[in-house]
């Protein structure tokens, strides 16, 4: 499963659930108040951009918000809402695209850094993030923690929701740190729509040393947008890394 097949127009035109899922206000709007705050009076980057959920709202707070994706679909879905002029984005792989200038924040959400499906691509994510970021900048991303240890011997598969008319579980493939996300919708009839993404699972420590690597440190950790302590029990985090201010 290519990303480009993927994001593909179909996929584009649902995405968006004004109102719920992800775009519900209680998920969308501590996430945008954190990343006003981190970007101070400095311009926003965002890898990944898709339909503009966060960098919309983030860019009517008065942040300058450039993206990078590689869906074309996505930007045209981006494109009934903005304009080029008020959110410019550049077509391309979060892991290697440029965008013109420096930013004091960079900003990867909602797990999008496992759709790169390997270390090497999320390591060159970071490079390219630090390649964007001016000296004290930022790189924000929101990612959840694998769940291996809901997986008893034998078993490949969790449940990690579960709801009238969707269910959605992993498969894992605890070899490679590969995991396909499933997710079925049904109504009252006898079909059920099926959307699968596959997705490379990092775990937090991991990241820490990708961010190292790209000569970044952790600054904070969090659990949610809301900063919650982060600790064992959590199912995602929250990390901000920071270039050393005299870099």
């Amino acid at each position: 499963m290519r990303q480009e097949d993927i994001w593909d127009a179909k996929t584009a035109q649902r995405y968006d659930t004004p109102g719920t899922g992800m775009f519900a206000p209680e998920v969308l709007g501590p996430t945008v108040d954190r990343l006003t705050e981190l970007a101070g009076d400095g311009r926003a980057l965002e890898f990944a951009i898709g339909t503009g959920r966060v960098a919309v709202p983030l860019a009517e707070r008065g942040v300058p918000v450039t993206g990078i994706e590689l869906s074309s679909p996505m930007i045209d879905q981006l494109r009934t809402k903005v304009d080029e002029a008020t959110i410019p984005v550049i077509v391309g792989d979060m892991a290697t695209a440029r965008a013109p200038g420096k930013y004091t924040l960079v900003y990867l959400v909602f797990n999008t850094i496992s759709n790169l499906l390997t270390q090497a691509e999320q390591v060159a994510c970071f490079r390219n993030a630090a390649r964007h970021l001016a000296p004290g900048g930022r790189f924000v991303i929101e990612l959840w923690v694998p769940e291996l240890r809901k997986l008893p011997p034998g078993q490949q598969a969790t449940v990690w929701h579960c709801e009238p008319g969707y269910i959605g579980l992993d498969t894992y493939d605890v070899l490679r740190q590969h995991v396909v996300s499933h997710h079925f919708r049904f109504d009252e009839s006898s079909q059920a729509q099926l959307f699968r993404s596959p997705h490379r699972y990092i775990w937090p420590a991991e990241l820490d040393l990708m961010a190292q690597l790209a000569g970044m440190e952790l600054e904070t950790r969090h659990a949610d947008w809301a900063r919650t302590e982060f600790t064992a029990e959590s199912r995602s985090h929250v990390s901000v890394y920071r270039i050393p201010p005299d870099n």
